[in-house]
Parts: structure tokens; C-alpha cells; sequence
């Protein structure tokens, strides 16, 4: 499907051209309109661009995540050019006012601190769950799709009848809660609706998906989930795009061929050792063709870029030393030759020991904010605004981008698709995705 055009715009923009792009008449690229709630630094944003999608509106209400947006607009970024950024609260937001037209899609990651490890766990008694204004954009603008991202806390044994709840509201926006209804009496009168076969409410199938980062080529084992909604009129039968990396394969290179020291020159003493059995096994599962891609590691993240120093640098971007790293129980850092562990917000400040390298002399440095930005595969273009606290806490709030454009180009082929063989996709009939 990749056409010149698509390939050069996205060239242009320091990203991968993704199999998502659709050509237009004449060649002109063509671009389904979205909408981007609670948009952080951009980074679903930046991935649903890359996949197909171009936004009407993107909507965050913190200053910071949008001075982002605005400093890289206003240095002609090319995938946040022409973004219109509301710096508001969802809830506020009038979407008959500023919306025209038809929307395709609705995407956006709700505060995860409702759900976290890190945070207060209070899911449903935690003013900051955005979950609700994320059915009631829905609501109001019917898109075909939404794409919601969140952490695995989610789906924490504590939260599982609220889990369920938050599926069932996104499959059934247009079933609001009632004036002082608490959540579980809405849970029940939801229930009702979706096993109700007369129900003639805007109804949307939820397909959702706890996936590790690592899995598609990104330098960061990162758990997310992924709730996937498709308007019930896209009937076909849509799956979360399978894994393309794996640990196995890394593992490979590492203890089998000893590909991936040897290309990066890394000295005899600095490679890890094979566990007993591993090369065997690992051979195994070649020779069945069971391997993947090789997981992506923090060293060939961060191929190109020099050590970091106190001075900025006019060539490479927020990639300045941070002092102050230091090792404790639980807090490690990452290892270099495997992907990042996964890279946190913090509650009260950044947690120091998920945002460190830790090198194979066991020395350890914080990661630059430019470094953390490649382990979210952010392009280097792209400007991070704000102090390095401030810098972190956008990107440990971030979706990264790669994973973002994976998910939305595998959602905008499945709407493009539906969209012109109508017939076709008709006839594979639907099946509820909801999980009981």
C-alpha cells in the first residue's frame, strides 16, 4: 500500500514509513480524521499519524505536555505542523463547536495513576480516572474506532469487576449513569444492556490486549494495555497485531551465533554467559523456525549517540548529563544489553532507578532525556520541553511511538478495508470480543 509520497513524508519526518498509508486520487496521501485525548508529549499522537490518522483536535490540559507540542509545531515538525493543540480539560471540551463532520477515530492513553503500582490504586474513587470522559467523547462523536492505552495494573485481580465496567461503558456509550447512580448499579444496568439482543444503542466491540513493548521492536519492556473498540456497523473480526520481537531470538544472537557482540565489538569480558541448557533450546527453536526479531536493547538504542555532557548540545537534542545516579534495593537500572526497564513518571518526582543505565561494569548514569526519548522511540527531532524532571515525567507518561503507529496502522487497515468492501466485510460476520 506504501506509495512514494507516503514513503517520503514520513522519511521526511524522521520516522519508519508505515504499511498503513493509503494513496488518493492522484497519488495525494489521504488521512482519517481523529481526535486525541489526554495527548501527553505526543507519542500515540505522533504513532496515529504514522498509521493513517490526522487529528482534528488534540486535547491535554497539562501546560508542559503542550509547550511540546507547540515547540515542535512552531520548529516546522512535520508530523505536529498543523495540529490544533486545546490546552483544556476533556470534560470541558465542547466537541459540537469545534467538530465538523464525521470523526473516524477516537485515541487517547487516561491518566494511568488511578491503576498503577505507583499510584493511589483507587480506580473508580480517584478523581483523576478519565476512563468516564473517555466514553463521553465517544459518545458525542461516534467515531468508527477508539484506541484507549493504560497500564497493565488494570487488569490487577483488584480492579476486575471495574475492568469489566470500564469495557462494557466503552461498548455502550450512549448507557450514561444516571444522576447519583455509583458505579456498580451502572455495571449491572450495562450488563443488562449487552446481553439485551433488542439493544439499539451506539454500540461498539471491545477488544482488549495486554502486549510488553519489547514484543514489537521497542528498546523498553513496558506492559500496557490496549482496549481496541470498533462501532458495531465494522463487523469483520479484528485481532491486536501479534508479536514481531522476542527474548528467545535476542538470546540467539547473544549465546548462539554471538552475532550481536560481534557487531557492536562489545569486548569478551562484557558479554552475558549462557545459562546451562539455553543453547541447546535456543537451537532448537531455530531449527523449528520458532524465532522472531531480536528484542531491541538500551546499546543498540542508543547507537549514534555520544555520552552525554553537562553542556546542551546544538546537534543532539535534551542530551545532557543528569548527575546524582545511584543504586538501591529494587533500583538498579537498566542493563545495556537488554531493552530499558520500563521508564516511569513517578507519583512524587521521577523514580531514579527505572530511568539509569547501568553499564556491564555495573557503573551507572542517568539516562539523558534524548536517550530516554529513543527508548519511547521518539524521533530526534523532537523537541522535549522543560527541565529534565519535567522532560522525564512527559516520556514515562508516554505511549511509544512505534507501538502506537503499529496499532493504529493495523486499525486504520481494518477500517479502510471495511470502508471499501463493505460487502465483503459484511459477510464475515461479528463476534463479541468483550471479555464476560
Amino acid at each position: 500500500m506504501d506509495g512514494p509520497k507516503v514513503k517520503s513524508r514520513l522519511k521526511a519526518a524522521g520516522g519508519a514509513v508505515s504499511s498503513s498509508g493509503r494513496q488518493g486520487v492522484g497519488g495525494s496521501l489521504q488521512f482519517m480524521r481523529s481526535i486525541e485525548l489526554f495527548a501527553g508529549a505526543g507519542g500515540l499522537g505522533l504513532g496515529c499519524e504514522l498509521g493513517g490518522f490526522r487529528p482534528d483536535a488534540v486535547v491535554e490540559w497539562d501546560r508542559w505536555a503542550c509547550d511540546t507540542i507547540r515547540q515542535n509545531a512552531a520548529a516546522d515538525y512535520p508530523l505536529v505542523r498543523d495540529w490544533n493543540v486545546l490546552e483544556a480539560d476533556v470534560r470541558s471540551v465542547d466537541w459540537q463547536s469545534i467538530i465538523t463532520g464525521p470523526v473516524t477515530l477516537v485515541a487517547g492513553g487516561p491518566p494511568c495513576q488511578p491503576f498503577s503500582m505507583g499510584g493511589k490504586a483507587r480506580a473508580a474513587d480517584d478523581p483523576r480516572d478519565m476512563f468516564p470522559a473517555a466514553a463521553e467523547a465517544i459518545r458525542q462523536l461516534h467515531p468508527k474506532a477508539f484506541i484507549l492505552e493504560n497500564v497493565k495494573g488494570l487488569t490487577r485481580s483488584t480492579f476486575a469487576n471495574y475492568y469489566q465496567y470500564t469495557q462494557l461503558r466503552l461498548a455502550h456509550p450512549e448507557v450514561t449513569a444516571k444522576r447519583g447512580e455509583g458505579w456498580e448499579d451502572h455495571h449491572r444496568r450495562l450488563t443488562a444492556e449487552h446481553t439485551s439482543a433488542a439493544s439499539s444503542t451506539l454500540r461498539y466491540t471491545v477488544v482488549p490486549a495486554v502486549v510488553n513493548a519489547a514484543d514489537y521492536g521497542i528498546p523498553q519492556q513496558r506492559h500496557r494495555v490496549f482496549l481496541i473498540g470498533f462501532r458495531a456497523d465494522m463487523e469483520a473480526e479484528w485481532s491486536f497485531p501479534p508479536p514481531t520481537h522476542s527474548r528467545d531470538a535476542l538470546a540467539y544472537t547473544q549465546w548462539v551465533t554471538g552475532d550481536y557482540w560481534d557487531r557492536r565489538e562489545v569486548p569478551v569480558r562484557d558479554r552475558l554467559e549462557a545459562p546451562p541448557g539455553a543453547v541447546r533450546r535456543l537451537r532448537r527453536e531455530a531449527d523449528e523456525g520458532r524465532l522472531l526479531r531480536p528484542w531491541r536493547t538500551v546499546r543498540a538504542a542508543l547507537v549514534g549517540l555520544p555520552e552525554p555532557r553537562v553542556a546542551e548540545s546544538a546537534r543532539y537534542l535534551n542530551h545532557v548529563l543528569q548527575p546524582g545516579a545511584r543504586s538501591y534495593p529494587g533500583h538498579t537500572g537498566s542493563y545495556i544489553d537488554l531493552p530499558a526497564k520500563t521508564l516511569k513518571a513517578g507519583d512524587h518526582g521521577v523514580p531514579g532507578g527505572e530511568n539509569m543505565l547501568r553499564r556491564a561494569d555495573g557503573s551507572l548514569r542517568y539516562f539523558s532525556v534524548r536517550e530516554s526519548a529513543r527508548l519511547q522511540t521518539f524521533p530526534d527531532r523532537y523537541v522535549l520541553h522543560g527541565s529534565w524532571t519535567e522532560a522525564m515525567r512527559q516520556l514515562g507518561n508516554a505511549v511509544p511511538v512505534r507501538l502506537a503507529e503499529v496499532v493504529a496502522g493495523a486499525v486504520a487497515s481494518h477500517l479502510a478495508f471495511a470502508d471499501a468492501y463493505p460487502a465483503v466485510v459484511a459477510g464475515f460476520g461479528a463476534r463479541e470480543r468483550l471479555t464476560a
